[in-house]
Order: C-alpha cells, then structure tokens, then sequence
C-alpha cells in the first residue's frame, strides 16, 4: 500500500506540471505572451463567477501568496477586475474581464479536444470517472488528517 500511496502522490505532481504544460504550449501556439500558464489556468479556474482569493485558492493549486501575486498581474494586464467584498471589507473579490473570458474559453475548447480524443488513449469516461472518485476520496483522507494533527 505505501508504495501505490506514494507512487499516487508522484503522478498527482507530475499530472499538474503537464497540464501546465499544455497550457503554455496554446498560449504559445496562440501568440500570447503577457500571461503565464498558471496565471491563464487561473482565469479558468475562476470561470463566470465572482469569488474570493480564497475561493480561488481552494480550487486550484495555488498558494495564497502566489494567487495574490498573480491576480495583481492579471488586474494589471485586463484579465480580471477586482472590487474590494462589500461584506469583508478586508478582502477582494475577482471576476474576469472580456478578455478573461476569451482565455477561459480558449481553455475549456482545449479541455475539450482532449476529452473527446482521451479514448484513443483508453482513457474514458468511466476510468475517469473512477480515478476522480479516488482523488476525492484521497483529498477527503488529507484533509481530516490535516485538520487531527496539532500546530
């Protein structure tokens, strides 16, 4: 069980990098230049809601510090508008630009092309389905035992 437990946590790391991957090659292949992989990844991640840096860090794999960061420079390139919560004064809240939103949509055709052809690769719906199930499963496990450990 270790080794699969370890071996687990490898490709979870690897799968991240790759799809980081992909996204900087359509960026590239698109001539866009004034944003990163993760930046655009996060665009994604925020989609046609208005959240949280919080919302958005539980979403992604993201670190606080890095989020702040790279929604600075998302705001400063038109990516994201930002507006301070009329809730939590302390905290901003970030939705996309137009300009957002064709990168959101430039990811998720991307998404999808891979989707549809993931069968070739005998990866469909349902062992997809069940590896998603796992993780789930997997970051539940991580997060009750994270919370057991003391400070």
């Amino acid at each position: 069980m270790y080794e699969v437990y370890t071996d687990t946590i490898a490709v979870i790391e690897r799968l991240h990098r790759r799809c980081l991957q992909v996204i900087k090659v359509e960026l590239e292949r698109c001539n866009i230049r004034d944003i990163n992989n993760v930046q655009a990844l996060i665009l994604f991640n925020i989609g046609g809601e208005e959240l949280t840096v919080g919302e958005l860090t539980l979403r992604g794999c993201y670190h606080g510090s890095n989020v702040s960061y790279n929604l600075k420079k998302l705001v400063e390139q038109g990516y994201v508008h930002h507006m301070r919560s009329a809730h939590d004064r302390r905290s901003f809240r970030v939705k996309l630009t137009d300009k957002g939103q064709g990168i959101h949509k430039l990811l998720t055709k991307v998404f999808q092309q891979h989707a549809e052809k993931a069968n070739i690769y005998d990866v469909g719906e349902e062992r997809l389905g069940l590896a998603r199930d796992a993780l789930y499963a997997l970051d539940r496990f991580w997060s009750s035992a994270s919370d057991s450990y003391p400070v």
